[in-house]
């Protein structure tokens, strides 16, 4: 693949609701553009950019794959994206690094929770863009519906340039409202011919191409003095509104089709190279200098010092660590020293090239605004920008989400733990929605994502990559215990052996401190009662004790202890003695200083449509949630609760089904709060049939 000019790159993902058709769409681009010389598909398991196992087994899109192209004489980047909500992160990588989107609309299902997400997404990151309408050739296609869907959630920004020639299974070719000329589609779809506009369209065709030519005019002001002056505008000057008013996000072009039968798709093509923005068109990036935090920016020019963000990391079996990278500034050379501005390391690149799906393109360069990739580089993670060390800049991260969904990992075969953990960390590697945690408290390995079939599709890679079954489970609550009351207690350890006996006595005082102070031990012996080289195993006593409370066997915390009298033996006394002394006269005192359990609370943020609001108020208060707050977002609502973590486990899969995939939320810890008395007994049985 030759190196292109800045000008002429094309970087675009294609985004869509689930199921919409866009890895079609990206093989009938790479066929139509040459780049592959059959038409891979979905069920038979062999596109070019769903090539990952599970994303064959599954029939979903799980990672954004790779898929350069070149059409007269541009080079197009596409970056096929997940479409299901688990799999977002890939979705914010890619969004993060391209200059604008191809949203891929259903014909069939029209605009869906996923189209109206990553239209969000896309706005976001301000990112101008272009529709596909996808899947005209099936039962039920409407494309005049799909398209008043569109420009009801949309806007009038959405503007056809296109209407089909037939409807279902005699879709056969489309009608261009720039050229005001017909198309029919040859057998292959790669080639189209001419014919006169249809009859029964010419209403239809001038009243879009009006609204077309008013939404071109706005973008510019000398076409819109000579639209409001009555003139007709050329051909030649509707294309250059229609590149001003995309770049500027003033208009949204629709273009339509059928990618499975390759129909529309150079027409596609060409709209892409006439209208899509360059690197160049986007203008400077901005970043920051390493320590300073002063602003910096590049422009998209060979004639900058080079600058690139790594958007994703790939660890494969075979290869290693494959980090994706786009360059923004400068010409990335292989067998080329580069720094790693984010975490302050040299890197040494070996060979350099493009990806298609899994299929790697040696470059001889990557220039600025171009998109590539490294292989088995020591540092570079994702996030990480690396430069010229001599003018270094650090560029924004992408904002991946955090996590709403946990569960408990655990190897199906003992002895296995330490596979399972250096498998998951490799993912880790390549996932920054993936989060795992070690709660010593539950003594469990969480694994945290996306939503359950983010999680499910871990444990599969870790029976596939590293040989290690793993069982899923709800994770325990990290519960605690404490105390509301007062006690003073004796514990006395008295054995005689026949030999040297063992003998300890201790006296606490307990009390309760205030949420959140956790553990104080005050030595407040006098005289000798307990002699000084013995306090220390006391206290270790003491500490070991605080590991298992009264109730369920819980942590106990927020508690005070007097070590206020004792006695010894000048034979029998030990510090062995001592300890187990501590230990039976700490456990008495929570038991007379009535004790309760306490469970973990987490700050709750949902943001849903406000005519979902009432049934999420109810259910969170159904969760034993208590509402702090409400506030707009946007056309969005924000209800702030808290709400006991045990409630929450399973709330990512409940509010999808509640609000059709539209809501979403955030928690974060916040305390521990008492856990009302029938639900601690039901806490306190199960644990103890857990010990059982």
């Amino acid at each position: 693949m030759k190196t292109y000019a800045s000008e002429n790159i094309r970087n675009l993902a294609l985004i869509s609701h689930g199921g919409a058709g866009k890895t079609s769409l990206a093989e009938a681009l790479l066929y139509s553009s040459g780049a592959i010389n059959r038409l891979g598909n979905i069920e038979s398991g062999n596109t070019t950019t769903d090539y990952d196992p599970d994303e064959i087994k599954r029939q979903v899109t799980i990672n954004a794959a790779p898929a350069p192209l070149e059409w007269d004489g541009i080079k197009i980047n596409l970056l096929d994206a997940p479409g299901y909500f688990d799999f977002i992160g890939d979705v914010v990588g890619a969004l993060r690094v391209v200059d604008s989107a191809l949203l891929v609309v259903c014909a069939v299902s029209g605009v869906e929770v996923g189209t109206e997400k990553m239209w969000s997404h896309a706005d976001e990151r301000d990112l101008p863009r272009a529709i596909f309408i996808n899947k005209l050739d099936r039962e039920n296609a409407d494309f005049d519906k799909t398209l008043s869907q569109l420009q009801e959630f949309f806007g009038s920004a959405v503007v056809p340039l296109q209407l089909p020639i037939g409807k279902e299974s005699n879709f056969k070719g489309v009608v261009d409202l720039v050229e005001q000329a017909g198309y029919l589609f040859s057998d292959d779809g790669k080639k189209h011919s001419q014919i006169d506009l249809p009859e029964e369209l010419l209403d239809k065709i001038d009243s879009l191409r009006e609204k077309l030519i008013e939404a071109v005019a706005e973008s510019d002001d000398e076409l819109l003095m000579k639209y409001l002056e009555g003139e007709e505008l050329e051909e030649e000057e509707i294309r250059l509104g229609l590149r001003k008013g995309v770049r500027q996000r003033k208009i949204v072009p629709v273009l339509c089709g059928a990618a499975t039968s390759n129909r529309g798709i150079p027409a596609l093509l060409e709209a892409i190279k006439q209208y899509l923005p360059s690197p160049v068109d986007m203008g400077a990036v901005e970043g920051e200098s390493p320590g300073g935090g002063e602003v910096v920016s590049r422009e998209a020019s060979t004639d900058q010092p080079l600058s690139a963000l790594v958007y994703k990391t790939l660890v494969d079996p075979y290869v290693g660590r494959i980090n994706y990278f786009r360059v923004y500034s400068g010409t990335l050379k292989p067998d080329s020293q580069v720094f790693n501005s984010s975490q302050d390391k040299q890197e040494r690149f070996g060979q350099i090239f493009a990806m298609r799906g899994k299929n790697q393109i040696p470059l001889p360069e990557i220039v600025a605004g171009d998109i590539g990739a490294v292989a088995k580089l020591q540092h570079m993670a994702t996030g990480d920008t690396f430069c010229d060390r001599n003018q270094p800049i650090i560029f924004p991260r992408p904002d991946f989400p955090q996590p709403v969904i946990s569960f408990a990992v655990e190897p199906k075969t003992k002895g296995e733990e330490e596979k399972v953990s250096m498998g998951i960390t490799r993912f880790l590697e390549e996932d920054p929605t993936l989060h795992l945690e070690r709660r010593a408290e539950t003594r469990q390995t969480i694994l945290s994502g996306m939503g359950d079939l983010h999680i499910e599709i871990v444990a599969n890679r870790l029976a596939q990559k590293f040989g290690v079954e793993v069982d899923l489970s709800t994770p325990r609550v990290p519960f605690k215990e404490t105390i509301k009351g007062r006690s003073k207690v004796e514990g006395k350890h008295k054995k005689q052996t026949g030999g040297r006996g063992q003998y300890g006595h201790v006296f606490w005082e307990l009390e309760p401190l205030a949420s959140g102070e956790g553990f104080q031990f005050e030595d407040k012996i006098f005289g000798g009662v307990v002699p000084r080289q013995y306090i220390p195993a006391v206290e270790k006593g003491l500490r070991e004790a605080l590991e298992e409370g009264v109730l369920a066997g819980y942590p106990v915390v927020d508690i005070k202890v007097k070590l206020v009298d004792g006695s010894y033996h000048t034979v029998d006394s030990s510090e062995m003695a001592f300890k187990i002394a501590a230990s039976m006269a700490f456990k008495k005192g929570l038991e007379q200083a009535q004790p309760i359990l306490l469970e973990p609370i987490v700050d709750v943020e949902v943001v849903v449509p406000e005519d979902y609001m009432g049934d999420i108020m109810g259910d969170l208060n159904g969760r034993r949630g208590k509402i702090q707050g409400m506030e707009p977002v946007g056309m969005l609502q924000k209800i702030q609760a808290q709400v006991p973590m045990a409630e929450m486990f399973r709330y990512a899969i409940d509010l999808r089904s509640m609000t059709q995939g539209r809501g979403y939320f955030t928690q974060t810890f916040s305390h521990y709060e008492e856990v009302p008395p029938h639900i601690a007994q039901q806490v306190a049985a199960a644990r103890e049939e857990e010990d059982r």
